[in-house]
């Protein structure tokens, strides 16, 4: 039986790291990338420790050149089923100190280069007639208004919107576009920000659960949203970003018009969930979940 072919962006370190090592206990094979194939060791060796084949690809989003040359090279490990648009850059300060060039430097990886690698992968999916799946990593940040991060804000905004915008373009062609949207996810990163013992207790006051997402809450989101379909909301849309709280209870009121038992909602994303017609959890840490 031939293995699900998976390509992770921004997998040398963090959330990508840690989703590309999800994917590989699920028996992906993977194509994994960053802006140095040296960055991604660690990454491709705790891959391989799962049996499965790993290609570490160079990428660089601010290139077109770079983004068509990492999808034909990660293709070589076969047809890609799963993009995951993982890789992002940050720059925080006040609105009215950033300038020109540090705009761009942000919306050039997070929106442009995130958009046409996705239609890049797109493209050869519906020109193959293969179904496809792309996972976005937004951000509760694109959700709702906090200082000192309003252009890192607009683009997971940004990539909000093009989950929304793509899943209904590509519905009819078999390629499904979701998003898993968390909040602040510790990583390494994050451990300077987060060592400010005031700082963490106003953080952690605006979490349902008074606790921070790990890693490997966030990956564990990845792999049921490449199987998510639209689900029967009130408004029918596809690609609509709903609290998880409201897709659990979108889900129940669903499987009673069916007459069916109700699913199994849980708050830890490694335990199996019902299907009603579709799968969906609760996920620890994670807000939000696109639909498409």
């Amino acid at each position: 039986m031939s293995r699900r072919i998976a390509l992770v962006t921004g997998a040398g370190d963090g959330l990508g790291r840690a989703i590309a090592r999800d994917l590989a206990r699920h028996g992906y094979d993977l194509a994994v990338t960053d802006l140095d194939t040296a960055l991604l060791k660690t990454t491709v060796e705790e891959a391989t420790a799962e049996g499965v084949r790993v290609l570490p690809v160079v990428l660089d989003l601010r290139r077109q050149d770079s983004i068509e040359a990492a999808l034909d090279i990660a293709a070589a490990l076969g047809p890609i089923d799963l993009l995951v648009n993982n890789a992002a850059f940050t720059l925080n300060r006040p609105a009215i100190e950033f300038g020109w060039d540090e705009y761009d430097a942000v919306m050039d990886v997070n929106l442009k280069g995130t958009y046409f690698l996705t239609t890049g992968y797109a493209r050869r999916c519906i020109a193959a007639a293969r179904a496809g799946a792309v996972v976005m990593l937004a951000s509760t940040h694109g959700l709702t208004g906090l200082a000192g991060r309003s252009v890192y804000g607009v683009s997971k905004g940004g990539i909000v919107q093009m989950t929304r915008m793509l899943a209904i373009e590509w519905a009819e062609s078999g390629v499904r576009v979701n998003a898993v949207a968390p909040a602040t996810v510790i990583t390494p990163s994050r451990a300077q920000m987060l060592a400010d013992p005031a700082r963490r207790a106003a953080m952690l006051e605006r979490l349902p659960q008074r606790r921070f997402p790990t890693a490997e809450d966030v990956a564990a989101a990845v792999q049921p949203a490449t199987a998510l379909v639209s689900v029967m909301l009130a408004n029918n849309e596809t690609g609509a970003l709903q609290p998880v709280a409201a897709v659990a209870a979108a889900v129940r009121r669903r499987a009673a018009e069916l007459g069916c038992a109700p699913p199994a909602v849980h708050t830890d994303a490694s335990q199996a969930v019902g299907k009603v017609p579709v799968d969906v959890a609760a996920l620890g840490g994670v807000d939000f979940l696109s639909l498409a």
